[in-house]
């Protein structure tokens, strides 16, 4: 390897998803140089991958529309999550500082945020919870032709229209837009969802001269007297070392690919990552060298997914994710004895707890993998894991003329099955479900069928064969556990006290609303709150 060089920023930031370049943002806005490390040939991490929303409580966009929020309805609907693990003071800095940074985001880059309609809070029937949404934040289409040659660094998988999320089923739109819209779309070169927020934020970091150094992996942190003053970079052959004259902050994603931390720390089992295949707790690992206090190491933002054979992403097996093909009607999902175990249009990251049960007589995680049952009705209307409407069947789904014969298929006990959908079908048909209670919340409903109005947006028998199964595994969209830090997103030494000098954000550190997922969006809104706070906190040191 070459020699060691040496430069030098007042702050150095590792990663470049949405925590990061908000880091840089602030730290730029307030005064100081800085400098962008990425590990990997591109840029954008995670949330260029993403959906793009972020959720914010209280912002300024719902105070226009009229929809009433507040502190204190945020902040109960957090801790009513919580399950005492929550840290109090990050949250209420999190519901605090958060509508601060997007009306700062929003005057000084291009981003560009509006209210994604009637999409509820994933638990809109607690306390503080809101049924009728506003605060989930859809980010607008940005033209990468204005980044010039800076586009094709962005962390791009291919299979991405120039659409936002508000024009898509997640979105609760039943129509995409027309080819004529997407032709003009495509000819502006325009992006949407998580490429276009990390294109916008990016932008933002070019028009204050600040350029990002991709490949350029984060070796080790450098201390001295005083705590952390830089890091150890790899780039290419050579190695060099970054001096931080104010703050390092530690932006570069979760562990969700580093199967032996996976293993360490995680609660159950997370069989398909479906982020960034690059985030392999290199932050995490660092901290931990530096000393660092760690916090929510058991959680992750859990996701069912099902894997495609042949398919695969930058290098690694894809999934891909099962989010509204569970909430439909003419479908439901039971596990490997055949029965249901869950309201399978609850909201996909409380499914980690579903998928977690354990069977101590068994001593087997009964409910993964699983299968997600549908009927013929399902599979002529709706998409299924990319697999468009209609009568050709793939090769990774299953099927048979008889709920029986599906039985025998993918291998669960037949009278159980049977006796499963006859019951589930002889509620659906009257519109209840006394098991599991599907449709009754709000979320339940947004994400079933848009056309239908009601319970039957989600719930309606299976009574049309063939039928049809895939099976479904416990997916992650990262992790979300880490350093801990202070309100001021310093990182916290085992020790006591900070540790000077550290700082982290996103998916690295320890989520400030722990195991909670408040909505769409829910990972997004506080990385880059905590990336605005790490950024002004360790500029002004």
């Amino acid at each position: 390897m070459a020699e060691e060089s040496t430069s030098e920023f007042d702050v150095v930031v590792l990663g470049s998803g949405a925590a990061g370049l908000t880091a840089a943002l602030a730290a730029s806005d307030s005064g100081a140089s800085v400098g962008i490390f990425e590990k990997s040939a591109f840029l954008g991490g995670t949330t260029a991958m993403s959906g793009g929303v972020i959720w914010m409580p209280n912002n300024h966009h719902q105070h226009e529309h009229e929809i009433e929020d507040s502190r204190e309805m945020a902040l109960s609907y957090l801790e009513s999550l919580s399950l005492g693990q929550i840290d109090s003071d990050m949250a209420a800095t999190f519901v605090d500082r958060g509508p601060e940074m997007l009306e700062w985001v929003e005057k000084d880059t291009p981003c560009s945020f509006h209210i994604v309609e009637g999409y509820s809070d994933y638990h809109p029937e607690h306390p503080g919870g809101l049924p009728s949404g506003g605060r989930s934040l859809d980010n607008a289409l940005f033209p990468l032709s204005e980044l010039g040659e800076w586009a094709k660094k962005i962390r791009n998988d291919g299979m991405r229209s120039p659409v936002m999320i508000t024009e898509t089923p997640l979105g609760g739109a039943t129509t995409p837009p027309s080819r004529e819209v997407m032709s003009a779309r495509t000819e502006r070169n325009e992006s949407g969802m998580g490429l276009a927020l990390v294109a916008a934020l990016l932008k933002g970091v070019l028009d204050r001269g600040i350029q990002p150094q991709t490949e350029s992996r984060a070796l080790r942190l450098l201390k001295d007297g005083n705590g952390v003053c830089g890091v150890s970079i790899k780039s290419g052959d050579s190695k060099k070392e970054i001096i931080a004259r104010k703050g390092v902050i530690i932006a570069t994603g979760g562990f969700e690919w580093n199967s032996e931390l996976v293993k360490t720390f995680l609660r159950g089992p997370m069989t398909a990552p479906v982020g960034n295949p690059e985030n392999t707790g290199d932050g995490l690992e660092m901290a931990m060298e530096a000393g660092a206090r760690l916090g929510n190491m058991r959680n992750a933002w859990w996701v069912p997914v099902t894997k495609i054979p042949g398919e695969s992403l930058f290098g690694h097996p894809s999934s891909r994710l099962i989010i509204t093909e569970r909430t439909r009607p003419h479908s439901l999902m039971v596990n490997r004895d055949g029965v249901r175990f869950t309201n399978e249009a609850g909201n996909y990251n409380a499914m980690g707890g579903a998928f977690h049960s354990f069977d101590p007589q068994k001593f087997e995680y009964q409910n993964i993998p699983c299968w997600l049952i549908f009927d013929h009705h399902y599979k002529l209307r709706y998409d299924i894991a990319g697999s468009r409407p209609g009568e050709h069947i793939p090769d990774w789904m299953h099927t048979s003329e008889t709920i029986q014969g599906l039985a025998e298929v993918i291998d669960v006990p037949t009278g159980s099955l049977d006796e499963t959908v006859k019951r589930f079908n002889e509620y659906a048909s009257v519109g209840e479900d006394p098991d599991f209670h599907r449709g009754v919340s709000a979320y339940d409903t947004f994400n079933g069928d848009q056309s239908i109005s009601g319970v039957e947006a989600t719930l309606q028998p299976l009574d049309s064969p063939p039928f049809y199964a895939i099976k479904i595994e416990s997916g992650s969209l990262g992790t979300n556990g880490g350093p801990k830090t202070d309100v001021s997103g310093r990182v916290l030494s085992i020790e006591g006290g900070v540790i000077p000098g550290l700082f982290a954000a996103g998916n690295a550190m320890a989520a400030p609303t722990g195991m909670v997922y408040g909505g769409a969006g829910g990972t997004i809104g506080p990385a880059m709150t905590f990336g605005f706070i790490a950024g002004k906190a360790a500029a002004s040191r």
